[in-house]
Order: structure tokens, then C-alpha cells, then sequence
């Protein structure tokens, strides 16, 4: 089936949540509810995300929501968030197609580098962004009641 990678709208919002769900909930027992609830907002979350930043996702045919990635830029600084694929999607490229959209707009943008933050748990997620050129900074925060780290890529 073919992928297809585009900026959200609004109206897709219900979409994105459903695939952050997917993607996430295999981890739901290994985070606190409030990190849960955070990383799978609700739909009217997700469409204020959107008010404050660019948000992609990955199309199966002309339908389902596979994929997503939210971004938003400070300066020459971009920063990713919710980095979703669904886990029947997961190992076809499409996590590497929705990094490079993101990449190429910030690219565009001026911005000389890319941070994320990630958790423990989600060690398939820190093999790709290191395998993608993301390393650890060193800056570990709290995220209600876990760790969060901070990844850093530098932007050519």
C-alpha cells in the first residue's frame, strides 16, 4: 500500500490520536499516567498542538492515519514530539520518511539543529534516532514522575 506524508489539519486531529495511542499503548504500564496522558493527548490537545505547531503524518492509501510527527522551531533550534507509528507500520520506513519531512522544513527554516526528548522505556525509539544521527545531550529532566532525555542532532 502506498505511504503518503503531509501536514495535518485540524480536521485530522482524531487520526493522529489514534495512532499515538497504537504506537504508545504497548507502554501504557511503563509510564505514569500523566507522562501517558501527555505523550496520547486528547483530540482537542492535539488540535491545540496544531495552533503551535507543524504537525505530519503518514497516509496508508487515502485513509488511515499511520504515522505522525509534531515539530516547532525557537531560533535555529527545532524540536520533535510525538514521533508515532503505528506498530504494523513500524520497519517499513515510515518513521524515517516523517524524520526527513521534518528535517527538510527545518532545513528550510535556518535551523542548525534538532532536539527531541525521549524515555527509558522506549529503547526501539532511541536505536532509530541514534541510527538517525541523534545523540544524547546529557540534559535528563522529570516528566511526570520519569526520566526524559534530551537528544541533539546537528542540522547540515
Amino acid at each position: 500500500m502506498v505511504i503518503t506524508i503531509h501536514k495535518a489539519l485540524a480536521a485530522e486531529a482524531g487520526g493522529v490520536r489514534r495512532c499515538l495511542a497504537s504506537a504508545f499503548e504497548p507502554f501504557r504500564y511503563q509510564y505514569t499516567r500523566g507522562a501517558f496522558e501527555d505523550t496520547v493527548p486528547t483530540v482537542e490537545a492535539i488540535r491545540e498542538r496544531m495552533a503551535h505547531m507543524t504537525v505530519y503524518i503518514a497516509v496508508a492509501g487515502t485513509r488511515e492515519i499511520v504515522g505522525t510527527v509534531a515539530y516547532g522551531v525557537d531560533g535555529a533550534e527545532g524540536h520533535l514530539r510525538g514521533l508515532a507509528v503505528q506498530p504494523v507500520w513500524q520497519g517499513h520506513g515510515t518513521a524515517e520518511r516523517l524524520l526527513r519531512a521534518v528535517e527538510n522544513d527545518l532545513i528550510a527554516a535556518g535551523c542548525r539543529r534538532i532536539t527531541l526528548d525521549t524515555t527509558d522505556p522506549l529503547q526501539r525509539a532511541i536505536a532509530f534516532y541514534r541510527r538517525n544521527g541523534f545523540v544524547p545531550s546529557g540534559k535528563v529532566a522529570d516528566y511526570f514522575g520519569m526520566s526524559l532525555y534530551e537528544y541533539v542532532k546537528a542540522l547540515a
